[in-house]
This record gives C-alpha cells, sequence and structure tokens, in this order.
C-alpha cells in the first residue's frame, strides 16, 4: 500500500508498538504520532516517533480529540491492553455512552466499537499487519526439528478445537499433549495459558495458536515475540503451531534464533 504522510499508532504493551513505528518509518510514513496508555505502554516508543501522548485507559474523547486535532487520517492498534485494564476502566463521557450502547463487553467488541468512533472523526483504522507482512509467519516448518506423528496428530485434533473456541471470542491459544486438551485461553491471555498447560503437561506439549475465521485484522491479530518463547521455554513447550498469513512474528530473527536454541519447532499450518 501507498504509505501516508501521517500515522497515529494506538499504543499497547510489549514490542509490537515500536514494530509497527520501525516499519511505518521504512516505508516512508513521514510523522508519527503515539497514543501511549499509562500503565501499559513502553515509553521507549516516544523515542521511535515524533510526538507521543499519554492517556488513561478509558479516556475517548481526549484520544479523539488529539487526533482532530492534529489533523491525523491514518491509525493502527498495536498492542494488547492488559485484561485488568480493559475491564477495569475510569471511562469519561464519551467512552460511557459507547459503553452503554454494547451488548457484549468484550477485547473484539470494544475495540470495534472504538473503530467505530474513529471513523465518526474522518479516521481509518489500518490492518494491524501494516508495514509487517514480512513477518507474517509462512506455511511449513518455519524453525526446529521436524515433527513426529504424534505431534502432527495432536495439532490436528487442538486445531479444529481452537478454531471453535476463537470463532466463540474465548480465546487464541490451546496447548495439547497425547490428544488431550490441557489449557484453553481465556482471560489471563496466551503467557498463562502456556504455564497453565506447560504444568499439566510438564513436557513435550504442542501449542497453537490461531485466528477466527472472520478475524478483523484491524485488531486482536495473533501475535508471537520473543517473550512468548521464553515462556514456552519454561513451559517445555515442544511444538508452537501458528496460522500461516495470519499470524506475526514479531522480532522474527529473535524469534527463530531462540526458538532454535531451544529445540523448539515453529510451523506454520
Amino acid at each position: 500500500m501507498h504509505a501516508p504522510d501521517q500515522l497515529a499508532i494506538i499504543a499497547g504493551n510489549g514490542v509490537y508498538p515500536r514494530v509497527i513505528a520501525h516499519g511505518a518509518r521504512a516505508a516512508g510514513v513521514r510523522k508519527i504520532l503515539a497514543l501511549a496508555f499509562e500503565g501499559e505502554t513502553d515509553g521507549e516508543l516516544g523515542q521511535l516517533v515524533d510526538e507521543i501522548c499519554w492517556l488513561r485507559v478509558g479516556q475517548l474523547n481526549r484520544m479523539l480529540s488529539i487526533l482532530r486535532d492534529a489533523r491525523i487520517t491514518r491509525a493502527i492498534m498495536a498492542g494488547q491492553i492488559a485484561p485488568r485494564n480493559l475491564f477495569d476502566l475510569h471511562p469519561d463521557w464519551r467512552a460511557l455512552l459507547l459503553l452503554a450502547k454494547m451488548r457484549q463487553r468484550n477485547a473484539e467488541s470494544i475495540f470495534r466499537a472504538i473503530a467505530v468512533e474513529l471513523d465518526k472523526i474522518g479516521v481509518v483504522l489500518l490492518p494491524a499487519t501494516t508495514f509487517l507482512e514480512d513477518l507474517l509467519a509462512e506455511k511449513g516448518l518455519i524453525v526446529g526439528p521436524k515433527l513426529s506423528r504424534r505431534e502432527k496428530s495432536d495439532i490436528d485434533l487442538g486445531w479444529a478445537i481452537a478454531q471453535k473456541i476463537a470463532a466463540l471470542d474465548i480465546g487464541q491459544t490451546l496447548i495439547v499433549k497425547n490428544g488431550t486438551v490441557l489449557a484453553i485461553e481465556g482471560f489471563d491471555g496466551t503467557n498463562e495459558t502456556i504455564r497453565r498447560g506447560g504444568a499439566l503437561g510438564r513436557s513435550g506439549t504442542v501449542m497453537i495458536k490461531v485466528a477466527k475465521a472472520n478475524q478483523d485484522m484491524r485488531f486482536d491479530v495473533p501475535v508471537i515475540g520473543p517473550e512468548t518463547i521464553s515462556v514456552a521455554v519454561e513451559a517445555k513447550i515442544r511444538v508452537i503451531a501458528l496460522e500461516a498469513e495470519r499470524t506475526l512474528l514479531l522480532e522474527k530473527a529473535d524469534v527463530i534464533r531462540a526458538a532454535q536454541t531451544a529445540g523448539i519447532s515453529v510451523i506454520g499450518h
């Protein structure tokens, strides 16, 4: 796509916002404004953007005002908001009105409602994979030893179940071992799911991460990074199966290096 002249990064936690900032610069974006959240966004992002504005989670009206005043017309949501913050909001009046209209309140429904508010002021929310197409998981074995027949069978079993769980907006991650589902992602997030499954399986478990069939690629895109591999090592995960072309490997070189060192196979399914 043609890079916009100006871009806003609505920045959650982790390295994702920084990776987006690097990608946007490389693509030719001249000015980057970061909307950062107290207690979530890494302050190092400020060194990679032209301007950083700090908000509390729930300050929707202030966020829209900043974008309107800056005359930004393109934005990307990058990085998660910790569930404890997303659901322990101190909303301003605009966020209260938005929440009052919602029948279902989960991460995706809240982000989709925010996207509608952005559209009302002329801000187009770009896919969260914009500028990062080379970081999408490719199909086939990405790194690590070949899979055993048992591991392939666990992927097949877990994949079908993971897709059903994702379709219900419960989570994207599943842990399987020897034909048994050990852990399903819920409110606690991916890393805690890995730890729970690893504790039950002890070693040799298979992690599966999928996108929904109708995944809105503007937010909540499946992602793994070096931290994911670190947690997987602690939990003695043997295989990580990802949805090919729909899952981002943030800091891809570091992910591959860490997985190789740990003997973890990462595969695009």
